[in-house]
């Protein structure tokens, strides 16, 4: 079934590390502490990968839908996207925050 804004907000933590699926991959893992972070598991060459996309709130639920469907894209490309994910990081140069 899938997920709701509503439903991810009152996610509580618990003893253990657990997770909530929404489809398509996309799953909310929900820690110990507290923190709320977004995954999306998919094959690529035959082997299972995970990418994470990100921390709840910073990334919402529609968010997330939509940079998992970016991923899909570049799996069918024939492209990995952990790999992408940290080129565009290197090509991107960092603010450091003497520079602000």
């Amino acid at each position: 079934m899938p997920l709701t804004e509503l439903a991810i907000r009152n996610f509580k933590s618990q003893k253990k590390l657990y997770q909530k699926t929404d489809g398509g991959g996309l799953a909310i893992e929900i820690t110990p502490a507290g923190g709320k972070l977004w995954r999306w598991r998919y094959y690529f060459q035959g082997k299972q990968q995970v990418l994470a996309l990100g921390k709840y709130p910073a990334i919402s639920l529609q968010k997330a839908r939509k940079l998992r469907d970016e991923a899909r894209e570049l799996v069918e490309a024939g492209k990995h996207p952990t790999r992408e994910k940290k080129a565009q990081k290197l090509r991107v140069p960092r603010q450091h925050k003497l520079d602000r």
